[in-house]
This record gives structure tokens, C-alpha cells and sequence, in this order.
């Protein structure tokens, strides 16, 4: 039975970054790589704009595309004026997500965002930016009057349920984004062990296009999330 026990706890230690035995390693090892993922994003931003071109090309290029992406993305939920103020957060966000996804792919290096605690930060980031731009745009008040829906025999019971969907938000991001890149990051090591030079190069590509779908999931949830924040007006016609 204790073997059983200690066995399930080192599996699980396993998943949440506790690998060397050492209860400080998954510390080490989420801050060097998140600080990775920093430097090469800055490097590549720097890279990109040291030297604009009327015409674009290359890293400048692709990396417009890439802000007027997302643009457009949040253009369709909450209007242009609106989605252009939040570019920069929704580009931020998504440039450390996928460049995290990316590291795990290399072998020898860990996703950031397969660590609970930096896809919790994320989350937590995400949640409160959104209520304080809910509360900035409509007031204290009329913010959190909305949660009691547009019935106000059954306000007593709205309220809480909303109060718990908000919160629960919380852990859907954190959770879909760390579930699913974890997972990612364990099939691409099963594949390196069965056949290290054959099977993982399918697995790339698959892993490439998981990490760019779950970057474009957290972009458009945080943009729905601030839309349905500041246009309570617009959502009750």
C-alpha cells in the first residue's frame, strides 16, 4: 500500500516539475526558462524593428501580419476602436505563450507553459485586467449590478452563480493551457524514447500546430473575456 502511495506521489511530483527530487528544481526551472522565453522574444522584437521598411519583410513582416492579426481578431468581438487599445496585452500574451509551447518541442528544454504556476499567473493576470477594465469602463457599481441579471426576483440566486463563473475562469485557462501543453510535452518524450530519429519528426509538426491552436484559445477567450467586460450595454440589447 505505501509503495502504491509513493508511487502515485512520484508520478505526480513528475507532472508538476518535481523530476530531480529537489522540492526547489521546478522553481529554477520555470523562472530560467520563462526568463528564455523573454530574451527571445525581446531579441526578436528588437531584431524585427531595428531597422523599419516602408515595405516590409521578413521578421518585420511576419511579425505585422502578426499584430494586425490579432487586430482583426478582437475587431470581430468587440469592434475596432476597442480591440486596437487591447492589442498590445493580446500580443503580449500570445508571443509568451507560443514561444513557450515552441522551447518544449526542443529536446532537453521545458515548456513554461506545461508548469501550472505560470499558466495560473497567466490566468490570474488575465482575470483581474479584465474586471478592472469592467469596473473602469462602467463603474463599480453597474458592474457588478450586471451580475445580477436583468431579473430582479431571481438576482439573489444570478449573483452568486456569476460570481462563480468568473472565478471559475480562472481555472479553465490556467488548466486548458497547462493540461494540454504538459500533455504535448510527455507524447513528444514517449516518442523520443520508442525511436529517437524517426518517429518524434511527425510528432513536431503536431506539437507545432497543438501550440499554435492553444495560443490562439487563450488570445480569444482574454479578448471575449474584456469584451463582455466593457460592453455590458451593447451585450443587453
Amino acid at each position: 500500500m505505501e509503495e502504491r502511495v509513493f508511487t502515485f506521489l512520484g508520478q505526480l511530483g513528475h507532472i508538476f516539475g518535481f523530476e530531480h527530487g529537489d522540492k526547489y528544481f521546478f522553481v529554477y526551472q520555470m523562472l530560467s526558462h520563462s526568463v528564455l522565453v523573454a530574451l527571445v522574444i525581446a531579441v526578436l522584437a528588437f531584431a524585427a524593428t531595428r531597422k523599419l521598411k516602408s515595405v516590409p519583410s521578413g521578421l518585420q513582416n511576419a511579425l505585422e501580419w502578426f499584430v494586425e492579426g490579432t487586430h482583426k481578431l478582437g475587431a470581430d468581438i468587440m469592434g475596432e476602436e476597442r480591440a486596437r487599445k487591447y492589442v498590445p496585452l493580446i500580443c503580449t500574451l500570445g508571443l509568451f505563450i507560443f514561444t513557450s509551447n515552441m522551447i518544449g518541442i526542443i529536446p532537453g528544454f521545458e515548456s513554461p507553459t506545461s508548469n501550472i504556476n505560470i499558466t495560473m499567473v497567466l490566468a490570474l493576470s488575465v482575470f483581474v485586467y479584465y474586471n478592472f477594465e469592467g469596473i473602469r469602463s462602467n463603474g463599480f457599481a453597474r458592474y457588478f449590478g450586471h451580475f445580477a441579471g436583468p431579473v430582479k426576483a431571481l438576482s439573489p440566486l444570478m449573483f452568486p452563480v456569476e460570481i462563480i463563473s468568473h472565478l471559475s475562469r480562472i481555472i479553465s485557462l490556467s488548466f486548458r493551457l497547462f493540461g494540454n501543453v504538459k500533455g504535448d510535452d510527455m507524447f513528444l518524450l514517449v516518442m523520443l524514447m520508442l525511436a529517437p530519429i524517426v518517429a518524434p519528426l511527425p510528432a513536431f509538426f503536431m506539437l507545432f500546430f497543438f501550440g499554435l491552436l492553444q495560443t490562439f484559445i487563450f488570445m480569444i477567450l482574454t479578448y471575449v473575456y474584456i469584451g463582455g467586460a466593457v460592453m455590458i450595454e451593447e451585450e443587453g440589447h
